[in-house]
């Protein structure tokens, strides 16, 4: 998926700045994972992803121009179970080798609501910033998965945190951290992967669950 994912919805957290600015959701340290479960009657799978990229790009001033993508490595794509893996990465499932990316691509988003501090607090050293901003929303966005694409809405929960990415980094990189979070429904037959199996053992619904962080250095 060009992952700009849902984040659209981060237009509100950057109300406080002017300019410009890009996330990078490829994350140096490896942490960033796209979590999914399938719990179906007789059997739960439930696995995960690490090879989580893309970027987002806001201007607060232009709110419909957010662009972005977030984008997962389908050969990154994990369960314990080394047959079940296998199975998964195959033709009749995911068919990674012909399909070797799974992205959203954000188009709109609505019904957006903002909290946080959006300035220093009373009494805070001259020079503080915030020390977060979060935005929820409902972003509407491409989908695409096993050469199929589809126009689905989910809702996500934005963070941004500023100046705080020096302590994630150790210090190493300054600037601001976007965290996203975001939880959604997607049907296994709707994208083509093997609707022939049982449900009983291999449920229709895949729960899709995302929570990473993007990084605008400075």
């Amino acid at each position: 998926m060009k992952t700009t994912l849902l984040l659209t919805c981060v237009i509100l957290p950057f109300a406080a700045t002017a300019a410009e600015q890009t996330f990078d959701f490829k994350d140096p340290k490896g942490v960033n994972t796209a979590r999914f479960t399938l719990d179906a009657p007789l059997e739960t799978i439930s696995g995960n992803a690490n090879g989580v990229s893309g970027t987002l790009t806001i201007d607060p001033a232009k709110p419909e121009a957010t662009k972005g993508s977030i984008v997962i490595d389908a050969k990154t794509l994990n369960v314990e179970n080394a047959m079940m893996k296998e199975h998964m990465l195959g033709a009749e499932w995911l068919d990674v080798a012909k399909n070797p990316t799974i992205t959203f691509t954000v188009m709109s988003l609505e019904d957006f609501n903002m909290s946080g501090q959006a300035a220093p607090a009373p009494g805070a050293p001259k020079g503080s910033s915030m020390d977060s901003v979060t935005a929820t929303a409902n972003v509407k966005g491409k989908f695409s998965l096993k050469g199929v694409e589809k126009e689905i809405a989910v809702p996500a929960t934005v963070t941004l945190l500023k100046g705080k990415l020096g302590a994630r980094t150790g210090g190493k990189m300054q600037g601001d951290l976007m965290v996203i979070r975001t939880e959604f429904t997607i049907k296994r037959a709707d994208y083509g992967i093997n609707p022939k199996a049982p449900t009983d053992k291999v449920s229709d619904d895949i729960v899709i669950n995302l929570a990473i962080a993007g990084a605008s250095p400075k």
